[in-house]
């Protein structure tokens, strides 16, 4: 069959690869329309990129909007990460960590989680123990039961693996209640999430309530993901290892908060050995491995102390406390380095968040972790004289409602 060309040859369209008087032929084609895979239909832009992204634009912003820590990274941690790239481990890792980080967690675990049966995998930071873990444990129409507020992954993870996320509404106070949490089981219940310290609310959870969430699980026989990577920042309280009420649950946790080191990607789960050996299988097919470097530090990492860092964010969390709690209906976080304050004025998040945008303060709307429009996201975790000018607009913007 000939096929019409714009261009005059003496014959019919030649194949493609052909020549004509030394000339490679033009070979006419339709250009078919890429198809996506549907699961990525599922996924919703997270708020807090999108304010990232915006910050890049605006000059000198308040930006108050992002969750990773402004201290230097501690030198020891550096200095293990230089040696390590210079002495030549810069190649895959076996996929499960090396085993000199795996041991050191273990005995941190132990003493913290009562850590004392299951194993252990190093991941690509908490984001990528999350995705592994929903990989091999939810299948479509599962449901995950999910505290709202929550941190926004957890939404896109779990529907990208095809499951359901059951919103557990925690307002006003942001914490979980185990009657309305046994309520929100069902039959199709496959997991409950939970994040201790939470993000974004700044929320911690003391023992009492740490095991009366366990009972729950463990009565309607579900199993328990925690999330424990602000765990190195509980003011009030000693933080409470959800693994010492419920020793058969998955926690996972990770280096990035704790040491500012959120960009080398540093995680972990610790869990049954049956779950751990699916989602090391999974990460070999994927992720392969954590980066190696980042592993070498980590060991370094756990001969750190951040009671000191701790101690800072506390005294920030005070202040901001301090100066917002008579114009913000708020709750004074016990942990992370998040307030959630309720907009002012009956207003959306949307519209308080551009009212903020248009004085240069970058902050949080609450329904990019949330399915209530109410509330608004600012982390402490920045300099004190930037705070001192975030908190001065957000007085300013309360005022002018």
């Amino acid at each position: 069959m000939l096929i019409p060309c714009p261009i005059r040859w003496s014959g019919p369209i030649p194949c493609q690869g052909d020549t004509v008087n030394g000339t490679i032929a033009p070979v006419a084609s339709r250009k078919k329309k890429l198809q996506f895979a549907r699961r990525m239909d599922r996924l919703q832009l997270s708020g807090i990129r999108k304010i990232f992204e915006l910050a890049a634009k605006l000059k000198d912003p308040v930006n108050l909007s992002l969750g990773q820590p402004d201290f230097e990274v501690p030198i020891e941690i550096q200095d293990a990460a230089i040696r390590a790239i210079r002495s030549g481990k810069n190649g895959y890792t076996v996929t499960e960590g090396i085993p000199e980080l795996r041991e050191r967690l273990a005995e941190e675990l132990r003493r913290r989680a009562g850590f004392t049966e299951g194993k252990i995998l190093i991941t690509s930071g908490v984001a990528g123990a999350i995705f592994l873990a929903m990989g091999v444990l939810v299948e479509k129409g599962d449901e995950v039961v999910v505290p709202d507020p929550y941190f926004g992954m957890y939404w896109n993870a779990i529907r990208f693996f095809g499951g359901v996320p059951k919103l557990l509404d925690t307002y006003p106070d942001f914490r979980i209640k185990p009657e309305k949490l046994d309520r929100a089981i069902t039959p199709k219940t496959k997991l409950i999430l939970f994040n201790n310290p939470v993000n974004p609310t700044g929320m911690a959870y003391r023992k009492e309530e740490v095991a009366a969430i366990a009972e729950v699980a463990r009565r309607r026989g579900v199993l328990i993901l925690s999330d424990e990577i602000y765990a190195s920042y509980s003011y009030d309280f000693p933080h409470e290892s959800m693994r010492l009420s419920s020793p058969d649950c998955l926690l996972v946790g990770g280096f990035g908060k704790a040491y500012a080191i959120t960009g080398w990607r540093l995680g972990f789960a610790a869990g049954p050995a049956e779950v751990i050996d699916k989602m090391t299988l999974l990460q070999q097919c994927s992720f392969v491995s954590a980066p190696s470097f980042t592993q070498y530090a980590g060991v370094a990492a756990l001969d750190v102390k951040v009671s000191e860092f701790r101690a800072d964010y506390r005294r920030k969390r005070d202040m901001v406390y301090e100066e917002l709690k008579g114009r913000y209906v708020i709750e004074k976080p016990q942990g992370a380095f998040y307030f959630f304050p309720k907009c002012p004025g009956g207003l959306k998040d949307t519209e308080f968040v551009r009212r903020a945008i248009d004085r240069g303060l970058l902050i949080v709307p609450g329904s990019a972790c949330s399915k209530k429009s109410t509330h608004f996201r600012l982390s402490y975790a920045v300099p004190d004289p930037v705070l001192e000018r975030g908190v001065d607009l957000l007085r300013k913007l309360a005022k002018d409602v």
